[in-house]
């Protein structure tokens, strides 16, 4: 079978994808936690590795934090950037693989909102996630172009599956509680893709190579996202308040300052949309991903 190597492997994603993976390939985890194969911290040390492997499927990051403070941004790049370095050198040493796949994100393209943004749109994120992400797939460029290994790069949109974190783990925990409302009708859209779906990509990455936006096709709604899951959770359909009373407590919540949950950067993160083309991916690779609205189970 398949050697497959899986940095991050039992994060949120690699709980969401390593069962399906583990019915194509021959899977070791590679990661800081004790569920991994391989413990170790890529950022910090460049591992022994026990062996050589066929694929490398390159998802070991670090997301979904706002930093504060300088380590705090520097830990962005030690995770995302070195520790792709030091991967890449673990591999040179058992040899590298036929293919690697880098998860990267639409994060790199540094766009607050925007329609169907393609994989044409400069690299201008600058956040220390989007700088860490865009540096590791420039460095993953010339090393697979130096070492004749495959690369395939992914930028996946917002995931949706179990235990989701993020702005889609936010409001699934809002819903729970009673105290999610959608704005102005829910009517903004940010593309979505089922995290299953980066299995489904693994296989027809590493025989093709390239770089992909990956997103659902229908693009739902935040309110029709919303919608589903109090269905799913037996709650009432969010209530939805006009964008002046949103606007007023956004305010407030500028005046109340770090402590406030709500301000006028998150109003405008949560009223204007992006959305992104997946149709590089559907026409080169052949690949249709899965409906969220049809497959996202809260439970």
């Amino acid at each position: 079978m398949t050697k497959l190597l899986f940095t991050g492997g039992t994060g949120f994603l690699g709980k969401n994808i390593k069962p399906l993976l583990d019915q194509m390939y021959e899977v070791t985890t590679c990661g800081t936690s004790q569920n991994n194969v391989l413990q170790v911290d890529l950022a910090k040390q460049v591992p022994v590795l026990p062996e050589r492997y066929d694929v490398v499927l390159h998802a070991c990051g670090k997301a979904h934090t706002v930093p504060k403070t300088k380590s705090e941004k520097q830990a962005f790049y030690d995770v995302n950037y070195q520790g792709t370095v030091n991967l890449c050198a673990a591999l040179e040493h058992v040899g590298v693989p036929e293919s690697l796949i880098f998860i990267s994100s639409v994060a790199v393209y540094g766009c607050e909102y925007g329609d169907m943004v393609s994989e044409d749109h400069p690299l201008d994120g600058t956040s220390p996630y989007a700088e860490s992400k865009i540096m590791a797939e420039r460095y993953l460029e010339e090393w697979c172009r130096r070492n004749q290994v495959k690369l395939g790069v992914l930028r996946p949109s917002l995931l949706a599956g179990k235990d989701a974190s993020g702005n889609l783990g936010a409001m699934v925990n809002g819903i729970k509680k009673g105290l999610y409302v959608n704005i102005a009708g829910g009517k903004v859209v940010k593309s979505i893709l089922m995290v299953e779906d980066i299995a489904r990509l693994v296989p027809l990455l590493a025989e093709k190579g390239g770089v992909y936006n990956v997103c659902d096709t229908r693009q739902p709604s935040f309110g029709e996202i919303a919608a589903s899951i109090a269905k799913q959770l037996g709650k009432r359909k969010p209530m939805s308040i006009p964008y002046w009373v949103a606007w007023c407590m956004a305010k407030v919540g500028d005046l109340l300052g770090g402590k406030a949950p709500f301000n006028s950067y998150k109003l405008e993160k949560m009223t204007q949309s992006l959305t992104f083309s997946n149709e590089k991916a559907r026409t080169e690779l052949g690949w249709e991903p899965l409906d969220v609205l049809k497959n996202y189970k809260v439970s």
